[in-house]
């Protein structure tokens, strides 16, 4: 592809470029004439046009004297009718990104090594990315002019205020030992880029190397939140957490939507009274950030049949995901949808939490780079590097590179990141891939007091913000219970998922540790002022079998995967209930159903605050595949005829047990339990193969909860010790009777001095009068 350069040379502050059409043949300077004064005023170094095969140039120099000055005009026609004329200016190093100033349009951006930097628009109107660099004005910046320490800056008169495409040419030190990766060659995305342009169709297969640009809007009206918009508010220790995916939650036909806003934000808002109805009131997004769906199709290799759906692959920290808006609308239009969307959330009463990925980004390792932005910018800076091994990229993550995070600069990327998105995007709180990537230094070493841990957590703008870490990385860095916190930290409780797989499964030693998990995991988190609702209870998450799987399968089936099942954990502590897979056996079935039971009700009796995964209440299988990122299909996407069949028992069940929760605030208990408030019925703590524990909780005004698990394979008689003076037992919850039966709030009374507890199966008694 050609490229054809005007230079001007002078050393005053201004200049003017046309856009959209022919330089023109001469630029002629004079302190006489309006170019002369132009120049007079101010001169950038390069102004690069590019140009597709249909443009034809002619060149010539033109020397002039303007006053003292000496200008330099390299001479340009093409074939296209000349547009708006555009001045330059030196522009000004902050914000960050793209901004609106009195003067124009200003871009600012970081590279500490980088020798040259260029800015390169796109004005014209575009079908698709394509072929947008024959387009393209490039603007060099002047280190001398442009440049205020560290940040590159240039500011833009006369551009369009809405949908410019933008990206930068950074150039520098070639020496890959310094740790240095520039690429003159590579258009970069902007890391502060708002917005991000790509492909508009998600998964659209025939667009799959598009490039991304950052892209703006400043004609658009404040969003109308509305006269009595409140945010929720919801105590931690109130919150039951809903894992979801926002395109697989409503990409399937069964969903019943219209084809356009399927996968979109528009389609969640059309599914709240389903959330409504299960009772949950917090949402926890899988990624959101802007992410390449179709990153893995982009050279030969065992994946490249998949489609990342689960976004754990960001391209830019600020920008939604484009290709959630409804109807390939575009970035403007997903910001917008994002706003409608967390609104709705909010007049129902839900809250949104964010999972966020600032470990690693897609741009891989350095066998298979894809080079989108940090790495071209000034990888020297945003990633960790082995200064032992040639500078390569160190890999705590598991996906190629480990985002510096505990660098000034990348620091600061973070929290202004976060920031934007509570207050242009008002969500209520984030859960961090894999946490523990923070907690370490810039050469990858653990770190006791990590400055971005702590930053976060004294942040004023995310004082009111949820901040949940999965305590840690694929470098063995394991952090539950031990993870940094200044006492605002929450952590996804691993050892609890474990913990309670393995005894609700029936394995021998786990009656103690199923015993201090559904009580708070004091042994983890109670230190200094953390608290119960520090430790996010989970048995099931997005990675690693569904619900329903953890009961039908003993072994993963990854082979869709394309890495011969050497992907996904091995680890997974589930049980297949007597046969592996799908199963007509009667028996089998209904022990399954009992299982998924069990757990739901271990889940919601415990202290602590509870997460459960995107259609865990209708019984979603991914048949046996524990790692299904990669799939765009019924494998991953919610199910909404199943729903409907499982809707007067299974659904029914999860939706009344949450309910249950909800409404008996001695689940949710502000501080740690202690000896008065919860009585053990149990004198056998020392049997390893004891599988049946009973507890009573007690509240002041009497209204206690008896709960028995039996994890045998066999009855199990347990005594049922006298309820509260005035007071008679009723059954809530026997997960070994048909629906209805199983679940009863208002409760059944008839509850005798003993009760015969099935195999695997559980039981929940209020006292009330």
């Amino acid at each position: 592809m050609l490229r054809h350069s005007t230079t001007l040379w002078s050393n005053g502050n201004s200049a003017l470029v046309p856009a959209l059409g022919a330089l023109p043949a001469i630029v002629r300077c004079s302190s006489a004439s309006t170019e002369g004064k132009a120049c007079q005023r101010g001169v950038f170094s390069k102004v690069r046009r590019e140009s597709g095969r249909s443009l034809q140039m002619s060149s010539s120099v033109q020397v002039a004297r303007a006053g003292e000055q000496s200008v330099v005009v390299e001479e340009q026609a093409f074939q296209k009718s000349e547009g708006p004329l555009l001045k330059v200016l030196p522009g000004q190093s902050h914000p960050l990104g793209v901004s609106e100033v009195e003067t124009g349009t200003n871009f600012a951006i970081f590279s500490q090594n980088a020798t040259a930097v260029t800015l390169c628009l796109i004005l014209q109107e575009r079908e698709t990315n394509s072929t947008l660099e024959e387009g393209m004005v490039e603007l060099s910046l002047d280190s001398q002019i442009n440049k205020t320490g560290d940040i590159w800056h240039i500011c833009v008169e006369g551009l369009p205020r809405r949908n410019d495409l933008y990206g930068y040419r950074v150039d520098g030190p070639r020496e890959w030992r310094e740790g240095h990766r520039f690429d003159y060659n590579n258009v970069l995305l902007d890391p502060y880029a708002k917005l991000v342009d790509g492909r508009r169709v998600f998964g659209d297969a025939s667009n799959k190397m598009s490039k991304c640009f950052g892209t703006y809007d400043f004609d658009g009206l404040p969003f109308d939140w509305g006269e009595n918009y409140e945010l929720p508010n919801i105590h931690e220790k109130d919150l039951v957490l809903y894992e979801m995916n926002v395109r697989a939650f409503t990409a399937d036909e069964s969903s019943g939507l219209d084809p356009h806003i399927r996968g979109s934000y528009l389609g969640m808002i059309e599914k709240i009274p389903h959330l409504l109805e299960l009772g949950v009131n917090a949402v926890e997004l899988l990624p959101v950030f802007e992410f390449d769906e179709m990153e893995l199709q982009r050279r030969p290799n065992a994946r490249e049949h998949l489609i990342n759906t689960w976004g754990y692959s960001t391209l830019n920290f600020f920008a939604p995901m484009s290709r959630y808006a409804s109807n390939g609308g575009g970035p403007i239009n997903a910001s917008q949808e994002f706003k409608q969307m967390v609104k709705a959330f909010h007049d129902a009463g839900i809250e949104v939490i964010l999972d966020v990925v600032y470990n690693h980004t897609n741009e891989a390792d350095d066998e298979h780079p894809y080079t989108t932005s940090f790495r071209g910018i000034d990888n020297k800076v945003y990633y960790m590097m082995d200064s032992q091994q040639n500078a390569q990229l160190l890999n705590f993550s598991g996906c190629g590179n480990t985002l510096n995070c505990n660098h000034p600069v990348v620091m600061e990327l973070i929290l202004d990141s976060l920031r934007h998105w509570v207050t242009e995007y008002h969500v209520d709180g984030f859960r961090f891939d894999l946490a523990s990537v923070l907690c370490r230094g810039t050469d990858g070493s653990p770190l006791s007091a990590p400055p971005l841990i702590r930053a976060i957590a004294k942040d004023n703008v995310l004082s009111r913000c949820k901040i949940i870490a999965e305590p840690w990385d694929c470098g063995g860095l394991y952090l539950v219970g031990k993870f940094p916190n200044w006492d605002r930290w929450a952590e996804w409780n691993g050892i609890y998922r474990d913990d309670i797989r393995k005894f609700i499964k029936g394995d021998a030693g786990m009656k103690g540790s199923f015993a201090t998990r559904i009580s708070g995991s004091a042994d983890l988190y109670r230190v200094n002022k953390r608290k119960p609702y520090h430790g996010i209870n989970f048995v099931i998450a997005h990675d690693g079998f569904t619900l329903y799987d953890l009961v039908s399968y003993n072994y993963k089936h990854n082979d869709a995967n394309g890495e011969s099942g050497n992907d996904g954990c091995n680890d997974n502590f589930s049980w297949n209930c007597g046969f592996e897979g799908e199963t007509e056996d009667p028996n089998i079935q209904a022990l399954r159903a009992r299982q998924m039971k069990n757990f739901q009700v271990a889940l919601m009796i415990s202290q602590g605050t509870p997460m459960m995964l995107m259609g865990d209440e209708y019984g979603h299988t991914r048949s046996g595949n524990n790692n299904s990122y990669g799939h765009d299909n019924a494998l991953n996407n919610f199910q909404w005829e199943r729903l409907k069949d499982k809707k007067d028992n299974h659904f029914r069940f999860f939706s009344e047990m949450i309910k249950f929760r909800r409404s008996h605030h001695i689940f949710a208990r502000e501080n740690f339990i202690d000896k008065n408030e919860v009585t053990w019925h149990e004198d056998n703590w020392e049997n390893y193969e004891s599988k049946f524990l009973a507890f009573t909780l007690h509240e002041d005004n009497g209204g206690h909860i008896y709960v028995a698990f039996n994890a045998h394979d066999y009855f199990v008689e347990a005594c049922i010790p006298s309820p509260p003076k005035g007071r008679r037992w009723f059954r809530v919850v026997d997960t070994n009777l048909e629906s209805p039966s199983d679940i009863i709030p208002e409760g059944a009374p008839g509850i005798k001095e003993t009760y015969n507890l099935a195999p695997y199966s559980c039981i929940v008694l209020e006292a009330k009068p």
